[in-house]
C-alpha cells in the first residue's frame, strides 16, 4: 500500500499541475488533493502507528470506525436486553419516568425468564392497594449517640464530584432533591457552589484526600471540617473508605483541572497535581476508624457519621465490628458500594476485577452486623447499579435500609451512556468541564427530571410492597426475592444467603460459615491476624448458622 499511495499521489500531483496549466480556474484543485499527498507523506514516516504507516491517509480509517463503533451499536445492532453497563430497556425507563411519559410495556417481559440469573418476586393473594400505602416511606438515620437524625428517602442521589460533572448537572441534581425532599451525596470533590445554590439536602462525602477538609500537607484539618459540618444543608457525612468502581486505588487530579474554583472548594494549591491516596492517612486502624466517626459527629454537634465501602478483605469488617463492641462506638450507616458500581474513569482491571458485588456485599454485612448484634444501631444504604423499583426491593430484601443511585440520575439528567465520561466531551452536557457542551444541559428542565424519576422509582417499589401483601419496607425478607440458578433449579435469597441468629459472633461456636473471619481478625488491626490459621473444627460449629425460617427471624 505504501507504493500504491507514492503511485496515487504522484498522480494526483501531475493531474493538478496539468489541470492548473489547462485552465488557471482549475489550479483550486489542489486544496483537495495537496492536504491528500501531505498527510500521506507524514504518515509514511510517522513513527508511531503501524497500520496509518503501511497504509497512508486510508489507515485512519480504522480510528475513525473505532470512534463511531459504541454508537452504531448502541443504536442499530444491540437488542433492548443485552446493552451494557444499562441495556435499553432500563434506560428508557429512567427516560419515561423523568420525562413523565408512559412507563408501561405491551406484549409481556422481553426477558428470558427460563435464563439463569432472572429473578422475580413472589407476590400475595392478599395484594394490597398502592393508594393505602405511603408512597414517599423514611428512613431514620441516627444511632444512639447520634442528636440530629435524618429522616432519609428510601432512594438517595449517590457519590458524584463536582469536576467529574459539570456545574449544571450538579445543580440539576441538587435541585431535584430539593424539590423531591431526598437527599444528594456530593462525592469526594467537596462542598461546591454549584451544591449550596439550590439548597437540597447533603450527605457530605469525605474521602482520602480530605477535599474541603484538609492542611496543606493533605492530612485531616478537623476546623475546616467543623466549619462545613456544622451547615444546616448538611445533613449526613460519609467517610469514603472504597468505592466499587476502583477499590483500593488512589488518585491524581492532574495541575490543569485544578482552577481558582476547584482550588478554593477542595482547599488545594492552585495549578497542582493533588494527590487522592488509596487510604486513609488519619487513622490505621479500626478502633482509630471508630474514634474518627466519633470525633466527626462530635464536630458536627451530632449529625449522622458512617462510612462507605466495597468489601474486599472479609476479615477487615469483622475487625470493625469487633472494635464497635470493644470501644461502644457505632457508625450511623454504612454504605455498600457494589463492584459493579460506575466511575468517570477506573483502570479497567480494577473496574472489572476488584471488589465483592453489591448483592453479596449487602448480605455480608447485614450477616456480620446481625451476628454481632449491632444491625440495630446501624443503617445500611446499598449501592450499585439500583435503577427500579425492583432493584430498591431487591437490595432491602438483602438487609439495605435504603439505596443510592448515580447513573440512574445521570440518565434523569439526559445521559445517553455515550461511555466519554473520562474524555470530557460528554455530549449532554453531564460528565464535562466543557462550557460548550455544558450549555446543552438546561438546568431547570432537568432539575424536574431528577424529581421526576426518583418520585416514580419509589412509587413503584411500593406498588412491588403492596404486591406482595406488605405495607413497609421492613417487612421484606429474603424469602420474598427468587432467583433460577440453573434450567431447573430456583432459590429465594434466604436459600442463597441464609440468615444467622443475633448475636451469634458474640460468643463461641460461631456460625460455619463465619469461622474462619473471626479467627483472621482482630479490632487492633485491618490486616488479618495470620493467614495461616490452625484448622478450625467445624464439627463444633454452630449448628444453626445455615437455616431460618421463611419470615427470617
Amino acid at each position: 500500500m505504501r507504493k500504491a499511495f507514492v503511485a496515487i499521489a504522484a498522480f494526483l500531483i501531475a493531474l493538478t499541475i496539468m489541470l492548473g496549466l489547462y485552465h488557471p480556474f482549475l489550479w483550486w484543485t489542489f486544496l483537495f488533493t495537496g492536504p491528500f499527498v501531505i498527510l500521506g507523506v507524514y504518515d509514511l514516516y510517522q513513527p508511531k502507528h503501524s497500520i496509518v504507516r503501511n497504509y497512508p491517509v486510508f489507515g485512519r480509517l480504522r480510528y475513525f470506525m473505532e470512534e463511531l463503533r459504541p454508537k452504531v451499536y448502541q443504536y442499530f445492532v444491540e437488542s433492548d436486553t443485552n446493552g451494557t453497563p444499562y441495556n435499553r430497556l432500563n434506560r428508557s425507563l429512567i427516560y419515561q419516568r423523568a420525562k413523565k411519559d408512559n412507563d408501561t410495556i405491551p406484549f409481556g417481559t422481553q426477558l428470558n425468564v427460563y435464563e439463569n440469573g432472572y429473578e422475580w418476586l413472589s407476590h400475595s393473594i392478599a395484594a394490597i392497594s398502592h393508594h393505602e400505602l405511603n408512597l414517599d416511606p423514611r428512613v431514620l438515620v441516627g444511632g444512639p449517640d447520634c442528636k440530629k437524625p435524618y429522616s432519609a428517602s428510601i432512594y438517595n442521589i449517590s457519590a458524584m464530584s463536582f469536576g467529574s460533572l459539570s456545574q449544571n448537572a450538579i445543580l440539576a441534581l441538587n435541585g431535584g432533591a430539593k424539590m423531591g425532599n431526598f437527599a444528594h451525596n456530593t462525592g469526594e470533590g467537596g462542598i461546591s457552589d454549584y451544591h449550596r445554590q439550590p439548597s437540597g439536602d447533603l450527605i457530605w462525602q469525605i474521602g482520602t484526600g480530605y477535599f474541603g477538609c484538609r492542611n496543606d500537607d493533605g492530612t485531616f484539618n478537623y476546623d475546616a471540617y467543623a466549619e462545613r459540618a456544622k451547615t444546616d444543608q448538611v445533613k449526613m457525612i460519609e467517610i469514603k473508605l472504597s468505592q466499587g468502581a476502583k477499590p483500593g486505588h488512589g488518585g491524581m487530579l492532574p495541575a490543569k483541572k485544578v482552577t481558582a474554583e476547584v482550588a478554593r472548594i477542595r482547599l488545594v494549591p492552585e495549578g497542582k497535581d493533588v494527590l487522592s491516596p488509596p487510604s486513609h492517612s488519619a487513622f490505621n486502624s479500626p478502633i482509630g476508624l471508630l474514634e474518627f466517626v466519633k470525633s466527626l459527629r462530635d464536630l458536627s454537634d451530632g449529625k449522622p457519621v458512617g462510612f462507605k465501602l466495597c468489601i474486599g478483605r472479609k476479615s477487615e469488617f469483622y475487625a470493625i465490628c469487633k472494635a464497635m463492641i470493644e470501644t461502644g462506638i457505632y457508625p450511623d450507616f454504612i454504605t455498600v458500594d457494589g463492584g459493579e458500581g460506575g466511575t468517570g474513569a477506573a483502570p479497567q482491571e480494577f473496574s472489572n476485577s476488584v471488589g465483592m458485588p453489591l448483592r453479596e456485599g449487602v448480605a455480608f454485612v447485614y450477616d456480620v452486623l446481625n451476628g454481632f448484634d449491632l444491625k440495630k444501631h446501624i443503617k445500611i444504604i446499598a449501592s450499585g447499579k439500583v435503577a427500579t423499583g425492583f432493584d430498591l426491593v431487591k437490595n432491602i430484601s438483602l438487609g439495605a435500609d435504603m439505596c443510592n443511585a448515580a447513573r440512574g440520575m445521570m440518565f434523569a439528567l439526559g445521559c445517553i451512556q455515550a461511555l466519554e465520561c473520562n474524555s470530557n466531551t460528554c455530549p449532554t452536557g453531564v460528565a464535562t468541564q466543557d462550557q460548550s457542551l455544558m450549555k446543552g444541559l438546561v438546568v431547570g428542565d432537568k432539575t424536574v427530571r431528577v424529581k421526576n424519576f426518583h418520585n416514580l422509582t419509589v412509587a413503584s417499589a411500593v406498588e412491588l410492597l403492596g404486591a406482595a401483601g406488605l405495607k413497609e419496607t421492613s417487612q421484606l425478607s429474603r424469602a420474598y426475592i427468587n432467583r433460577r440458578v440453573s434450567p431447573s433449579v430456583m432459590q429465594t435469597y434466604l436459600e442463597s444467603f441464609p440468615y444467622i441468629p443475633a448475636g451469634s459472633l458474640l460468643q463461641t461456636p460461631y456460625p460455619t460459615r463465619f469461622e474462619l473471619g473471626m479467627a483472621l481478625s482482630s479490632s487492633k488491626s485491618f490486616a488479618p491476624t495470620d493467614y495461616k490459621v490452625s484448622a478450625v473444627d467445624y464439627s463444633h460449629a454452630n449448628p444453626y448458622s445455615d437455616t431460618m425460617n421463611d419470615e427470617g427471624h
